[in-house]
């Protein structure tokens, strides 16, 4: 049985990082455990939070847990607080891919053309760092925007400009990439590049209107379950992108999208 340990941060209000990873994983039976990159207090975008930064809790667990010998499968890193935090995790998750372990990185830092509310240059470059480790990376399109320094259009790219910005996240390091909520050559596209066969592809989608905080949690759970059950990189994107958009239109009706869905009620339309 695969088990994956999960570094991000836990939002003390709000269906957003681990909390709407960790439900999903579960139930797609893969046991996930967990390292807080910060304790927030809420998600970002009611414009007013606090958190704590835990680098100096991640600096004391690292070596307690290379000295009890613990490894994992795979691991999944989200949004970093701090340069001191970005290497020690890249540190650790280099170790772990030593022995075997897959690593994803989901940059998390931006949508819609800017950066998320506090987030500054600096942790995008933090999230370069984190990319530098990946195996699979899933910036949405203003994330890679930002990550490859190359200029957001709201009328999105043409098929030949993504695949030059997917070349651009994998010469950071990634492995494989892809790119989600993009619109390419007018289309509402997921695109991606699978360095196992040297293929890109391009998957369409329906965009449903209105903004869930989460969702991009969501479709890096389901992605990550499918393919640590086996399943290819295209199709695990495929079913990815579809429990996402279900989920959305399961819950179009809640007033409060700032606190993101309510997983445990969706864990049937995985």
């Amino acid at each position: 049985m695969k088990q994956i340990l999960l570094i991000n941060d836990i939002a003390g209000y709000g269906k957003v990082g681990m909390a709407a990873m960790l439900p999903i994983l579960s139930y797609m039976g893969i046991p996930a455990y967990n390292l807080p990159t910060a304790l927030v207090s809420n998600t970002l975008d009611y414009g007013e939070f606090t958190q704590l930064d835990t680098t100096d809790y991640m600096r004391q667990t690292f070596p307690i847990w290379q000295h009890l010998g613990f490894h994992f499968d795979a691991i999944c890193t989200g949004l970093m607080f701090s340069e001191e935090q970005a290497r020690l995790v890249a540190g650790y998750c280099r170790e772990q891919a030593a022995q075997g372990c897959t690593v994803f990185v989901d940059p998390v830092c931006g949508d819609g053309g800017r950066l998320y509310h506090g987030i500054g240059e600096a942790q995008v470059q933090l999230m370069r760092e984190m990319v530098s480790v990946a195996h699979l990376t899933f910036p949405n399109y203003t994330e890679a925007c930002y990550l490859t320094r190359t200029p957001w259009r709201s009328e999105g790219l043409t098929r030949e400009e993504a695949c030059r910005m997917l070349d651009g996240l994998t010469a950071i390091g990634a492995r494989s990439a892809l790119i989600t909520s993009a619109i390419v050559d007018g289309k509402n596209q997921v695109c991606g590049f699978n360095h196992y066969d040297g293929e890109y592809f391009f998957l369409e989608y329906e965009e449903i209107p209105g903004l869930f905080h989460g969702t991009g949690d969501i479709f890096s759970a389901v992605l990550i379950g499918h393919l640590l059950n086996g399943s290819t990189l295209k199709d695990s994107t495929r079913r990815a992108m579809d429990v996402v958009r279900q989920m959305i239109w399961r819950n179009r009706d809640t007033e409060d999208r700032n606190r993101g869905i309510l997983i445990e009620r969706c864990l049937d339309l995985l």
